[in-house]
């Protein structure tokens, strides 16, 4: 093996010819011996910089480039190098604590300088180099130095600076205004078929304070507020109301709550279903698969042993970890180690959503949303109690994470994104007719409405549901079952709605930014509103 490098007697001079080169031979001494010998020799002999133009033929004429930082800034000699190799197809041996190797990594040989052998032996490598990879490795290199550029970077970044801008006003807009209690009462006094969705945690619950009194902890079980069991017991005994409780609690939380009540239950995010006077039954698509949930639990159950006050909750078709009751500071650090070991690890492959809360983190099965279940809810409910009237007022109240915000959009009309939400109130019918189909259009086998809706996009997307399944078990079993349940027993729920955009109500509940038309600050604020409505039932 032969090493060429031009001679220090030559590299003193300004360059006029190409510089010669000498043969050294290897076989002497020991790789790592010449090369130490020999640069300290050139270093001797060059201890100046170059003019540009010397510079750019020193570049152009080079076979190998070596750069051993061992620690710097904006060290450019690796780009003006790769420049000045467009006919030559040098190759960079580049240290990897250099800069450079975090975008030039692709094309160049990364070495440890610390590692003399490791150095020499890429050497060798980069100087017996076929010409196709050498080719290769170069293009790697010189299309991120013509591309990245000054002028690219510095445009990019006033780019993101405005976009920074937009971002901010997008922010802005998206804080819904207060919810005008007068004007949902007197809605939901003159409809005859109203539907309430609530939520569970955060919504119906008494506000939890970290510490209680003589520094104690509070109770992690979730209650219903004292000051909302008399208006939740007028309002489900209306026979013009259908009360559901859509959370993310399990079954026997719901049940615990809310057993004495008429209400529709909708636990783990809408997967079970059942009214208070019936069994559960389930929602889930057929196709959910949970093979992913051991791996995730070792996760969970490690994290929880180190971190104080913490805990996880193991669902049938999700698990969350809840640092609600820890250190602030210290739960969020461990969050955030908690995310890295699952991307890196359990669900790095799977199909799993991963949904970060105030103070929880959730795994679950996509598809497992409150949004995609709602059509699948409805439709049951509609079955169950035999609706004959179209839904005309829907009221949605709920501390729901951004990936169940969905279920307000469900209900929502295609509009235009600048129109605010008083201003989606307030349009006259002729513009704000809702695109979920009528009644009357599944009778007649073609709905007026467009497809552009909400509510299309999930009938679109998702499963048949175990419920679905049955009913059409049911309708092959016995064919003289009516044509109007078999119409409608996929898509009953949206069917039903016939909502003007006055009389739906979606809430959002102490949230800085939501896509719910309205919102409700406090606890207080929805018991306020409950007993309104309950006045009024």
């Amino acid at each position: 093996m032969h090493l060429l490098l031009p001679t220090p007697e030559v590299l003193s001079l300004k360059l006029v010819n190409f510089p010669k080169f000498v043969v050294i031979s290897l076989t002497v001494l020991p790789p790592a011996m010449i090369i130490t010998k020999y640069f300290v020799r050139l270093l001797e002999n060059r201890d100046r910089s170059l003019d540009f133009h010397a510079l750019c033929a020193l570049y152009a004429v080079t076979d190998v480039a070596l750069v051993t930082s061992l620690r710097d800034g904006m060290n450019l000699v690796s780009y003006e190098f790769v420049a000045c190799q467009a006919s030559k197809k040098g190759v960079l041996i580049l240290s990897e604590f250099a800069g450079a190797a975090q975008s030039l990594g692709a094309g160049a040989i990364l070495v440890n300088p610390w590692n003399i052998t490791e150095v020499a032996a890429s050497i060798g490598y980069a100087l017996d180099m076929p010409a196709d990879e050498r080719e290769k490795r170069h293009q790697f290199n010189f299309k991120h130095v013509t591309t990245h550029t000054s002028q690219e970077w510095a445009a990019t970044f006033v780019s993101e600076l405005n976009d920074t801008i937009v971002e901010a006003q997008l922010r802005k807009r998206q804080v819904p205004p207060l919810l005008p209690n007068k004007v949902a009462v007197d809605c939901y006094s003159k409809s005859n078929n109203r539907l309430i969705i609530l939520g569970f945690n955060a919504t119906l619950t008494e506000p939890v304070d970290t510490l209680g009194r003589g520094g104690q902890i509070k109770e992690m079980e979730l209650k219903v507020h004292p000051d909302l069991k008399e208006p939740l017991k007028k309002l489900s005994e209306d026979p013009k109301t259908t009360i559901i409780v859509l959370s993310g609690s399990g079954r026997a939380v719901l049940d615990k709550n809310f057993g004495e009540y008429n209400m529709w239950l909708a636990a783990e995010n809408g997967m079970f279903l059942r009214l208070t006077s019936s069994e559960w039954m389930t929602t889930m698509p057929e196709n959910l698969n949970m093979d992913w949930v051991d791996s995730v639990k070792h996760v969970f159950e490690y994290f929880t042993e180190r971190t104080p006050r913490s805990h996880f909750e193991l669902r049938e078709t999700s698990i969350i970890w809840s640092y609600k009751y820890a250190d602030i500071e210290f739960g969020r650090l461990q969050a955030r180690d908690l995310l890295q070991h699952l991307w890196t690890g359990p669900i790095s492959n799977a199909s799993l959503d991963v949904v970060q809360g105030g103070r929880s983190v959730e795994v679950r099965a996509v598809g497992v949303s409150k949004g995609a279940a709602i059509d699948r809810i409805l439709g049951e409910i509609v079955h169950s109690k035999g609706m004959k009237e179209p839904i005309d007022y829907v009221l949605c109240i709920g501390h729901f994470l951004a990936k169940d915000e969905d279920v307000y959009k469900f209900f929502e009309p295609e509009l235009p994104l600048e129109s605010s939400p008083m201003a989606k109130a307030m349009l006259s019918n002729s513009h704000r007719l809702s695109s979920l189909p009528r009644a009357s259009s599944t009778k007649g086998g073609a709905s007026s409405s467009k497809s552009g809706s909400k509510a299309t996009y999930y009938k679109k997307q998702r499963s048949m549901s175990n419920i679905e399944r049955r009913d059409l078990e049911r309708t092959s079993s016995d064919p003289w079952r009516t044509t109007t349940r078999d119409r409608t027993s996929l898509h009953e729920g949206s069917s039903v709605l016939d909502l003007k955009g006055d009389n739906y109500f979606s809430c959002a509940v102490a949230r800085k930014r939501s896509s719910a038309r309205y919102l409700l600050k406090t606890s207080h604020d929805i018991v306020n509103l409950l007993s309104d409505l309950a006045d009024h039932s």
